[in-house]
């Protein structure tokens, strides 16, 4: 289907997910009030439908970049910005990290980023075996490689950093006690991975971040890839990881209503309370 007829079925079920309640609903709310504190609720409310509208419109759009072949998939992206600083440090030996936060559609982002490019992306493999299948098949198409979230795959990213080849992440997920830190995201406490950081220790990589961003009109995706915050490279862990979350937090504000709020970000509690 066309994508504004995708949009259009999205937009109805962005519609049915804030008329009714409902989870997804019930936590973008949360998190937009605590990030944005000094919205309004008319506010609020109005950017929390914008957001599950543009949740529909991810999951209406996967078919497209999964299936469709991948000259297809890297067409529905019209606009680029900041690209070029990103290639001209592929010239580098030090390896690039790719931070690819939950914003716009990230599996276009992935497939576009990485043409012609030695890439290594991590994944969390689902619990279903054929959905597994189907992402590794599909995310790996134009010579992807995968790594799983271990320490396998962990030093899969390591050798790729040290020869010079780009890695991506999801920055903005939430890890495991061993394998995060605390740290502010829109003045909120969040628990964020600390691999970032000790891998830049490890390979002095440089640190870009980028997404596609849906354009007005169905009228495909612009993508968008900046260098991360200075802060980021800082050799004292705290600082480091919460430059990751400045950066990713920049690349939120270029689309609020396209990030992905009804995940629930802050169910780690520093003081173990219930946020949700």
């Amino acid at each position: 289907m066309p994508l504004r007829v995708l949009h259009g079925i999205a937009h109805l079920w962005g519609n049915l997910l804030w008329a009714i309640p409902n989870r997804a609903r019930d936590t973008t709310i949360r998190n937009l009030q605590a990030c944005f504190p000094q919205k309004s609720k008319a506010e609020i409310s109005s950017l929390a439908k914008d957001s599950l509208r543009n949740t529909a419109c991810t999951a209406m759009e996967m078919g497209k970049a999964w299936l469709l072949p991948l000259a297809d998939t890297m067409s529905l992206v019209t606009e680029t910005e900041g690209i070029e600083a990103f290639h001209e440090a592929l010239s580098g030996k030090e390896g690039i990290i790719l931070l690819a936060p939950h914003q716009g559609n990230w599996e276009i982002f992935g497939v576009h980023i990485a043409k012609g490019v030695d890439t290594t992306f991590m994944y969390q493999p689902p619990k279903l075996s054929g959905l597994d299948r189907l992402l590794k098949e599909r995310r790996s198409r134009g010579g992807i490689a995968l790594a799983p979230t271990n320490r396998k795959g962990v030093a899969q990213l390591l050798k790729a950093l040290q020869r010079g080849e780009v890695v991506g992440l999801l920055p903005d997920q939430v890890p495991t006690s061993e394998g995060g830190q605390f740290a502010s995201f829109f003045g909120e406490q969040a628990l964020t991975m600390t691999l970032v950081s000790k891998l830049i220790q490890r390979s002095k990589a440089k640190v870009f971040c980028g997404h596609v961003q849906r354009l007005p009109g169905s009228q495909g995706f612009k993508l968008l890839i900046t260098e991360a915050v200075p802060e980021i490279y800082s050799e004292q862990l705290e600082e480091s990881v919460r430059g990751l979350n400045q950066t990713v937090e920049q690349c939120v504000m270029e689309a609020v209503e396209q990030y992905q709020w009804e995940y629930k970000r802050f169910r780690r509690r520093p003081d173990g309370e219930k946020f949700y």
